[in-house]
């Protein structure tokens, strides 16, 4: 907190990727594969474009 006011920065990003992950781990509870996992959080956070066909 004393970041912002010294240097104007915030941890919105950090505190945002950590509310995603978050949130991906409850939607994925009954996911056993650990490589899964990692797949469905790199889906979520990268988005469809690599499977987008241009």
């Amino acid at each position: 907190m004393t970041n912002y006011f010294l240097e104007g920065w915030t941890s919105g990003f950090a505190e945002g990727f950590n509310n995603r992950v978050k949130v991906l781990k409850r939607r994925c509870y009954s996911i056993s594969n650990i490589e899964r996992l990692f797949q469905r959080i790199s889906l979520d956070l990268n988005g469809y474009q690599a499977f987008a066909v241009t």
